[in-house]
């Protein structure tokens, strides 16, 4: 599963002031997440722990459509040639249906894109920190309620559903194979899924202040131009064969990846990403405390020991303890207790990976490879091992990718 699937599970069953004879997930499917968010923001009296959880999750999905939205209105997709896809950059490689007529795309669009989404994140974790941690709740949402309004015209279009427009890319041939007759299922979130959710706004923020502290709008903008001067095709225009339809388009995609870390980092939103990914560590292994005390088996979203998810699946005996560990040694690396394994020098020294966020510089990928601009971060120390995420791939057996992005 994608971080985006994991964002289009939350939602809650609270009844709204302008609908109050619908759960939340039925006024979502009539209205959409903004409306609906809007309600909840415009309450007279002072939310209770469902509501707080309500809009912390309606944000989370608010920033994931607001990045669907920005995405359609430019066809940033095809105008970037489709390097989030082949960088695997997460909200840009989502199949969203075509627009027409686009506006003018620039790079400025995908830094614009990721601050806002950091910004609902932030704005998610505000009403997840007004939750008392002794609230108990159980709230409700169907999948199939669930949908996008990606070109923002307040219509439910068939191609802004969920499933149809994250269910190919979260579940593949899974997906497929299902059977379209069936509802998607309903998940019930309590009072554990609220430490996931806070885990993932930070996931997610880590995620966007890592690409906004190497911004990429001016290395976008030289690609583009490039591929103006030079008259290349547009993406998925001609023969799929063709040379620059294949390797064309990841040279496109390097050039602009390239561009933008060998620049001048802003080390603010270096330093800011680490703390995030340190804190989804925090609140993830909060999470796993809270699932342990659940004596419940009702329509889980991540299912402890003895449970079971909606999705139709158990997770092995001790996946908590083991992811936890796997999370321990990204903590470990991000506060240079271990070090990374660089591929010249002796075994002794590798690279503080912590030290990259706090004293982050422009990377040089010849630099890197050659070894001058690993320099500065080489150290003598211990390095990290494979034990952990060894044993996680193992007990995962072959979905480790897909179930890392799931528990984050």
């Amino acid at each position: 599963m994608k971080p985006a699937f994991a964002a289009a599970l939350l939602a809650l069953t609270v009844a709204t002031p302008a609908a109050a004879d619908l759960s939340l997930s039925q006024a979502i499917g009539q209205d959409g997440i903004a409306t609906t968010l809007a309600r909840l923001d415009a309450l007279d009296r002072a939310p209770g722990p469902e509501e707080h959880f309500a809009k912390a999750g309606l944000r989370f999905l608010g920033g994931i459509e607001s990045a669907m939205q920005l995405q359609w209105r430019t066809g940033m997709d095809q105008a970037a040639g489709n390097a989030g896809e082949t960088l695997g950059v997460p909200l840009l490689r989502l199949p969203l249906p075509p627009n027409p007529a686009p506006e003018a795309f620039s790079g400025a669009l995908v830094s614009q894109l990721f601050a806002d989404l950091d910004a609902g994140m932030d704005r998610a974790r505000q009403d997840l920190a007004a939750l008392p941690e002794d609230a108990e709740f159980g709230l409700e949402i169907a999948f199939d309620d669930l949908w996008f309004d990606v070109n923002a015209n307040g219509i439910r279009d068939p191609d802004e559903d969920a499933g149809a427009l994250l269910g190919p890319q979260l579940m593949g041939w899974q997906w497929q194979n299902r059977d379209p007759a069936q509802p998607l299922p309903v998940i019930r979130f309590d009072t554990a899924d609220a430490a996931w959710l806070t885990a993932y706004t930070h996931l997610l923020s880590g995620l966007s202040n890592t690409i906004l502290a190497y911004d990429p709008a001016a290395a976008i903008d030289r690609v583009l131009a490039a591929r103006k001067a030079i008259k290349v095709a547009p993406p998925n225009s001609g023969d799929p064969w063709d040379f620059d339809s294949s390797f064309g388009q990841f040279a496109d995609a390097f050039a602009m990846l390239e561009g933008a870390v060998n620049a001048e980092p802003d080390v603010t939103r270096a330093q800011a990403a680490k703390a995030h990914f340190l804190a989804t560590s925090a609140h993830n292994r909060r999470f796993w405390t809270l699932v342990a005390q659940e004596t419940d088996n009702d329509r889980e979203w991540v299912p402890g020991e003895g449970q079971t998810s909606a999705l139709g699946f158990d997770l092995p005996p001790g996946t908590g303890d083991v992811w936890q560990a796997v999370l321990a040694d990204g903590e470990a690396l991000l506060t240079g207790r271990v070090l990374l394994p660089y591929w010249r020098g002796p075994t002794g020294q590798g690279v503080n990976l912590g030290r990259m966020f706090d004293e982050p510089r422009p990377i040089s990928v010849t630099g890197w490879v050659q070894g001058w601009a690993a320099v500065p971060y080489i150290e003598q120390g211990a390095r990290i091992n494979a034990d952990s995420l060894r044993r996680f791939e193992e007990l995962m057996l072959g979905n480790a990718a897909l179930m890392a992005v799931f528990l984050n």
